[in-house]
C-alpha cells in the first residue's frame, strides 16, 4: 500500500468497526428490491411471505457486503487517490485486504447456505448474484456499457429473488421497469464519477475513459424516457388491472415522473449521483416521494 493510502488511515478505529464500514450498510438500501414480489404479488399482510421476504434481504444484504469487501480489496490503490473513496477503511490502510478477504468468504458462505435452505431456486439465484457482482468486480467493470447493464442485472435478479422465495411470479412489468430504473441509476452515476474526477477519471477507473458527459446525458435520456413510459403502460393497462381488480394504479404515475425529475435535478444541478443511497436518505422530496409510492401502491392494491 502507498504512503499516501496509509496516511489517510484514520487512527482509534478497531477492525470490527472498520469491517463494518467496509460492509457498506448504508448501501443495503439496494435490497429493499427484494420486497417488490411481496407488494405486487399481494402477499405484504400474509406473516410467512414476510417473513421469508426479510429473511431473503438479509442475505442480500450479507452478499452485497461481502462483494463490497472483494471489490475494495481489488480496488484499493486506485481508491487512494479518490477525494472520497480513499477514506473507505482498505483503501486508507485501516483495514488488512487479508482480513477483508476472509471476512468476505464467510459471511457469504453463511450467506448461501441459509439461501439454499429457504428455497433451492432461491439459493440459486443468490448464487447467480454473488458470481455475477463477483464477475463486475473483475472484469466486467472494464467493459463499456456492459459495465453498467451487470448492475442493472443485479437489481434484477434481487427481484426475481423476492418472488422466488415467496413463491408468486415476477411480472415482465415489473422486470422491465427494475432494468430501466437501475440502468438510470448506474448511468446517472456513471456520469457523476467523470464529471468528479474530471481529466483524472481515467486513471481511477479506465472505463470512465470511455465514457463523456455528452454520450451519459445521452443514454441518460433514453434510459429515463424508457422508464416512465413502461411504468406508465404497466400502471395503467388492462393486464395490471385484471390482477389487482381495479384501474387505479394509473394514479401512482406523478410520484415516478417527479422522483426521475427530482433525481436528474440533484445529478446536473447539485453535482449529485454518486451514491444513489446516500442521495435517497439524504434528500427530503426524494424520500418522501419515493414513501408515498409506496404507501398509495398498496393502498390501491390492499384496498378492501
Amino acid at each position: 500500500m502507498s504512503d499516501v493510502a496509509v496516511s489517510r488511515a484514520e487512527p482509534g478505529r478497531s477492525v470490527a468497526l472498520n469491517l463494518l464500514i467496509s460492509l457498506r450498510p448504508g448501501q443495503w438500501t439496494k435490497n429493499l428490491f427484494v420486497f417488490a414480489g411481496l407488494l405486487f404479488g399481494r402477499r405484504l399482510l400474509d406473516p410467512a411471505a414476510a417473513g421469508l421476504a426479510i429473511t431473503a434481504c438479509v442475505v442480500f444484504c450479507g452478499l452485497s457486503g461481502a462483494v463490497y469487501l472483494v471489490n475494495d480489496v481489488a480496488d484499493r490503490e486506485r481508491d487512494a487517490y479518490h477525494p472520497v473513496k480513499a477514506q473507505r477503511p482498505i483503501a486508507s490502510g485501516a483495514l488488512a485486504p487479508s482480513t477483508a478477504l476472509i471476512v468476505a468468504g464467510i459471511l457469504a458462505a453463511v450467506c448461501l447456505v441459509v439461501a439454499f435452505q429457504l428455497k433451492l431456486q432461491f439459493g440459486l439465484v443468490a448464487a447467480g448474484y454473488l458470481a455475477l457482482q463477483l464477475l463486475y468486480s473483475g472484469p466486467l467493470k472494464h467493459i463499456v456499457i456492459i459495465d453498467v447493464l451487470a448492475i442493472a442485472i443485479g437489481f434484477v435478479l434481487r427481484v426475481v429473488a423476492g418472488a422466488v422465495v415467496i413463491d408468486v411470479p415476477a411480472s415482465h412489468w415489473l422486470l422491465i421497469c427494475t432494468i430501466l430504473l437501475a440502468l438510470f441509476l448506474a448511468l446517472s452515476k456513471r456520469r457523476h464519477e467523470l464529471v468528479l474526477l474530471a481529466d483524472g477519471a481515467g486513471g481511477h477507473r479506465r472505463i470512465l475513459q470511455e465514457y463523456s458527459p455528452y454520450l451519459l446525458d445521452q443514454m441518460i435520456g433514453v434510459v429515463t424516457a424508457s422508464t416512465l413510459m413502461a411504468y406508465i403502460f404497466y400502471a395503467t393497462s388492462p393486464e395490471t388491472a385484471e390482477k389487482f381488480g381495479t384501474s387505479l394504479l394509473g394514479l401512482t404515475i406523478p410520484f415516478p415522473l417527479y422522483g426521475i425529475f427530482r433525481y436528474l435535478y440533484l445529478v446536473h444541478q447539485k453535482e449529485g449521483g454518486g451514491s444513489p443511497s446516500e442521495m435517497l436518505l439524504n434528500d427530503r422530496p426524494l424520500l418522501l416521494c419515493v414513501a408515498l409510492w409506496g404507501l398509495t401502491v398498496a393502498a390501491i392494491v390492499y384496498r378492501p
